[in-house]
């Protein structure tokens, strides 16, 4: 399954929103800095979903704040 995420990094807590079936909007606490944010993403991803980090995958937006994910 692909899922569209929207980033709002820096934020004071990290939740998820879900905006849709294939559409969230993720805040971390992370700044967009080395990556940091990216990795945050991906272990709130994977505790949402409850499957292991090795299961989410950054397809595309390394740079971006709406980013393209592969659950697996």
């Amino acid at each position: 399954m692909r899922i569209t995420v929207s980033v709002k990094t820096g934020r004071k807590e990290s939740r998820i929103e879900i905006l849709s079936e294939n559409s969230f909007s993720v805040w971390v606490k992370e700044k967009p800095q080395g990556g940091k944010a990216n990795y945050a993403v991906r272990e709130a991803l994977a505790d949402h979903f409850n499957i292991p980090k090795s299961r989410v995958t950054l397809i595309s937006g390394e740079t971006s704040k709406t980013k393209l994910f592969e659950i697996s």
